[in-house]
């Protein structure tokens, strides 16, 4: 056969038959999902360092621009509930979309939790049976938390290793820098994967640590697993754009891309000389990136995406010359648990049934040893966790395109505070919801802040300036061409508004720039602008300190300007909520 028919052997199978299971009205059955296939593999990602439940708001916008219009990931609220086929008013509808949050958190309670993690993934892999199953992590596991931050990930190991995961790649991690990261990795009892990490020519040359010195690979590509009789290959695909996303002095010898032409060789030559009889890519792209890579890549079974936080319940079939990839992606802050159930033959995947569960605190007892772990880990930090800062007048949440009131605290605590006229935020994914009336601490301001560059800065730019760094921001996030996307949201802004066409062309998104007080920016005036991590070194404060001394003098936080964001060209984008 020639090599075009041998992979379409192994791939075309997988669009046979895929079952999904998206949530029963019943809770007492919201777990009982019966075993399927010979082959188990239980995904989680983006938990971002949370070890006990959280309140954690999806988007109510999530605009997809050029062909993913209308496409998931990019619905939300009742266009995402139809699409799906999720009644509303439910569990699932709380745990997928924004909708009626406040009153549903109340109802239904915080989600996730690594005990209660701990509980579910036990009584799954035992319903898998013996040796029929795998945990697999996307990233972004040990940042996240204050507790996290001070211990360099190393709690977040430790309980990793509790929960029994297999394997993992990588994107906060890489900010702690590359003797942290690799002392962690040490005390890792799974594997680290990423096969589209490098050795700069400078480091090749000078015969830095590589896993493989020959390719300059610097950790290990791909694991072979025996699961269910059955040979699963599982590739590791690390965040493409750790050093333009973050500092690069954290990882001065690496280079990082999403190395498709790399990622087809390997997979030709898995194919070819260890047989695997599925392929699984764990992926820390982002579900646009995923999508695309899995039209251009043949040979991948399944690919189980991460980083853009988007909780999918029905894996997305993608069509490539070879025969087809379905492309999933599991949400974040361990609110949900993917199971992707494969019949498995020699060489083919026959049948596959995909379940994205929802992790409710308040249906699983906890797991007593991962919960006395938790308390031991967190116990030098709990009296500074615990300190009330303010309590929250409303809603507070950070995730969504363009803004949230989360952010917007932090903005106005900067221009408060720093003297700014205009705060700049960036627009991270994680970070958790405070719901009104409760209690902002110190745990939940580092839940917003806890990263290993936080320090504020203060500096002069002209309005053509913010206009160019506004600009450059819009077009990683609304760039028609999904590989030069590189996830996160638009960079928050306090003490101005201004106006977004996401369709429009590079440079001619942003306009309509004007201060609280109604004046327009000039191009060529300067303005008293705050920020925060920063990709060069600051010497200010960490932001949670000066965001904490906001707090302390207010006592209840009433959020009494709220910058506005008008947008263009958009309309019935189903993409943006009802409301927004």
């Amino acid at each position: 056969m020639r090599r075009r028919d041998v992979l379409k052997a192994f791939t075309a199978a997988a669009l046979l038959e895929v079952h999904p299971r998206i949530g029963l009205t019943a809770p007492d059955d919201l777990y009982d999902i019966g075993r399927f296939g010979n082959v188990r593999i239980l995904h989680l990602t983006d938990t971002h360092a949370q070890l006990a439940p959280v309140y954690f708001r999806e988007p109510s916008v999530n605009i997809g621009v050029g062909a993913m219009h209308g496409k998931p990931p990019h619905l939300v609220g009742r266009a995402f509930l139809d699409y799906f086929g999720i009644a509303p008013g439910g569990r699932p509808a709380h745990a997928f979309t924004y909708l009626d949050y406040q009153e549903a958190a109340h109802r239904y309670g915080r989600m996730g939790g690594f005990a209660h993690l701990k509980t579910l993934v036990d009584r799954l892999r035992m319903g898998a049976g013996p040796g029929n199953s795998l945990l697999l992590d996307g990233g972004d596991l040990l940042q996240g938390t204050g507790p996290a931050n001070a211990l360099q990930g190393a709690d977040m190991i430790e309980a990793a290793n509790l929960l029994g995961v297999d394997a993992m790649t990588g994107h906060w991690e890489f900010t702690y820098g590359e003797k942290t990261l690799r002392q962690r990795l040490k005390e890792f009892k799974g594997e680290f994967l990423a096969q589209n990490v490098f050795l700069s020519e400078d480091a090749a040359f000078n015969n830095a640590a590589a896993f493989d010195p020959a390719s300059g690979r610097v950790f290990k590509a791909v694991s072979i697993k025996e699961v269910g009789g059955v040979r699963i290959a599982v590739i590791g695909q690390a965040f493409p754009y750790v050093p333009i996303a973050h500092p690069k002095r954290f990882t001065p010898d690496w280079t990082f891309g999403i190395r498709e032409t790399e990622l087809q060789k390997l997979v030709d030559d898995l194919r070819t000389t260890q047989h695997p009889d599925a392929i699984v890519l764990l992926s820390h792209n982002g579900m646009d990136v995923d999508l695309k890579l899995a039209s251009r890549c043949n040979g991948i079974n399944v690919i189980l995406g991460g980083h853009t936080h988007d909780a999918v319940p029905r894996p997305i079939t993608v069509r490539n010359p070879c025969g087809a990839t379905l492309v999933t992606n599991s949400g974040s802050n361990g609110k949900f648990l993917g199971v992707l159930d494969l019949n498995v033959g020699k060489g083919v995947v026959n049948k596959v049934r995909y379940t994205l569960l929802p992790v409710f605190a308040d249906l699983i007892k906890p797991d007593r040893e991962m919960a006395a772990l938790i308390e031991r880990l967190h116990a030098p930090y709990a009296a500074q966790s615990a300190e009330g800062l303010a309590i929250a007048h409303e809603l507070l949440y950070r995730r969504g395109n363009f803004t949230g009131p989360m952010d917007q605290l932090i903005c106005n605590a900067m221009c408060q505070e720093l003297d700014a006229q205009i705060a700049l935020s960036p627009g991270f994914r994680w970070g958790t919801t405070v719901l009104a009336g409760q209690k902002i601490t110190t745990a939940d301001l580092l839940a917003e802040t806890a990263i290993t560059y936080p320090e504020v800065y203060v500096q002069d730019m002209t309005g053509g300036q913010l206009k160019a760094v506004m600009e450059d921001v819009a077009d990683n996030l609304f760039n028609p061409d999904p590989y030069y996307q590189q996830g996160g949201d638009m960079v928050r802004v306090g003490g101005m508004d201004y106006a977004c066409a996401p369709a429009a062309a590079m440079g001619n998104r942003i306009s309509d720039m004007t201060l609280d007080d109604g004046t327009p920016l000039q191009a060529d005036k300067t303005y008293r602008v705050a920020g925060w991590a920063s990709v060069a070194p600051q010497r200010g404060k960490p932001v949670s300190e000066v965001v904490a001394a906001h707090l302390r003098g207010e006592k209840t936080v009433r959020i009494r300007r709220v910058n506005r964001v008008a947008l263009k060209g958009v309309d019935r984008n189903p993409g943006i909520g009802e409301g927004d």
